[in-house]
């Protein structure tokens, strides 16, 4: 989906899981089993299978301990998919009084379970609410949304684009939210640089506690939490519109965010770089946009893959998931997201000496907005205006010397 870009261009109709990690070279493929290397980038590429069709605008989706995929579609109902029934016929949740779809990139934009829902069945969504567009993010019961609870809500009236709305569940026991910067271009309000807004940001609240009038805390450990004038819930600054972000084994956060014009950007934060700034308005990407919004002495963390944008045919980073499932083990480790037009996978990866590698090992099906991954840490990946949900798996490839272009 677009995410919101002031320019035109026609293709833009949609919308649009605390322990280390094994080194990510020599993962385990099984107790008491031989390690198995990861396969050279170079060498994997993606094939997707179409296994459900028919679904209205998908725009997010989260994988259930019971096996079943919950598919949020944009105008705020939910649709349930399991590998051995396929798409139920009827929603399993419908939230459409209360969501304001007035705009390509306003609905229900995010959702997830409880880490207890096996038990609880409770499941967490974000939308922007009517009357107004404000960016919000509610609690429910799947089997009772009448009871659905309010918990943390930013005004966002003036433009419809940059919402956001990715909601996950960190290994810390922590909800994390991503808003977009307050829309239109030029981050018009300055949010992103701006502490005292949760636009343009990542949120992380304790969903668990109350604190006075508030149904949620803000934990003690979020890096603004003493800081005069900012916003406690704050984990991360400095975005535009954070379009799909994960959380991996490790508890690091991989985000992918929409550029301007000139980059898409893909940033992996880990858990103990809780208050950096990504760079917008500041920069775009690694160059800078706005030397304004600029600071003497300011660190700014640079993305770990960045891609051209103007003059080509991608438009809209589509963030995605780090596959940790059994099926392909020599893929286990890679990071893999897309971008809306040029559907491209990109594939992401830290070497084991530092730094990253990355590499372009394929494509999706057209207009990917959103991947997740099943309990068995198998890959998904929804598709907007066709309505269709693919199951992604990795192949082995013979490299030549045309395959995998390196971008970092």
């Amino acid at each position: 989906m677009s995410q919101g870009r002031s320019r035109t261009v026609a293709v833009l109709a949609g919308l649009l899981a605390s322990v280390l990690s094994a080194p990510l070279s020599h993962p385990v493929s099984a107790a008491g089993a031989s390690p198995t290397r990861a396969a050279p980038l170079a060498e994997l590429t993606v094939v997707s299978e179409q296994v459900a069709s028919g679904l209205r605008r998908p725009i997010a989706i989260t994988g259930l301990p019971d096996g079943r995929m919950l598919i949020a579609e944009k105008d705020g109902t939910v649709r349930a998919y399991h590998p051995d029934t396929g798409l139920a016929a009827d929603p399993v949740l419908d939230l459409t009084a209360r969501i304001d779809t007035s705009d390509n990139e306003r609905g229900l934009l995010g959702i997830t379970p409880a880490p207890n829902f096996a038990r609880t069945g409770m499941l967490y969504v974000s939308y922007t609410s009517l009357p107004a567009g404000a960016l919000t993010v509610a609690r429910l019961p799947i089997n009772a949304p009448e009871r659905l609870q309010v918990l943390l809500t930013q005004e966002h009236a003036e433009y419809g684009n940059h919402n956001g709305g990715q909601v996950a569940f960190g290994r810390d026991g922590y909800l994390y939210w991503s808003t977009g910067d307050g829309g239109h271009a030029n981050d018009p309000f300055k949010a992103g640089q701006d502490l005292g807004t949760l636009l343009g940001k990542i949120v992380r609240i304790d969903v668990n506690r109350a604190c006075g009038a508030k149904p949620y805390c803000s934990p003690a450990g979020n890096p603004f939490v003493r800081t005069p004038g900012a916003r406690p819930e704050i984990w991360l600054y400095g975005l535009r519109n954070p379009w799909k972000f994960s959380i991996d084994i490790d508890n690091s956060l991989w985000i992918g965010d929409v550029g301007q014009g000139l980059v898409e950007e893909v940033n992996h934060i880990r858990p103990w770089q809780g208050g950096s700034n990504l760079g917008w308005s500041c920069r775009e990407g690694t160059p800078v946009f706005d030397p304004a919004q600029c600071r003497p002495g300011v660190r700014y963390v640079d993305p770990v893959f960045e891609y051209e944008h103007y003059m080509t045919e991608g438009c809209s980073v589509t963030g995605g998931v780090v596959y940790r499932g059994s099926r392909t083990p020599e893929a286990r480790g890679t990071y893999v997201a897309s971008d809306y037009c040029s559907t491209q996978a990109f594939a992401v990866r830290p070497k084991p000496g530092g730094g990253y590698e990355s590499a372009t090992i394929g494509t999706f099906p057209t207009q990917p907005t959103a991947f997740a991954a099943d309990v068995h840490g198998e890959l998904y990946v929804l598709s907007d205006y066709p309505g269709w949900l693919n199951r992604v798996r990795f192949e082995r490839v013979t490299p030549t010397s045309a395959d995998a272009t390196a971008r970092r």
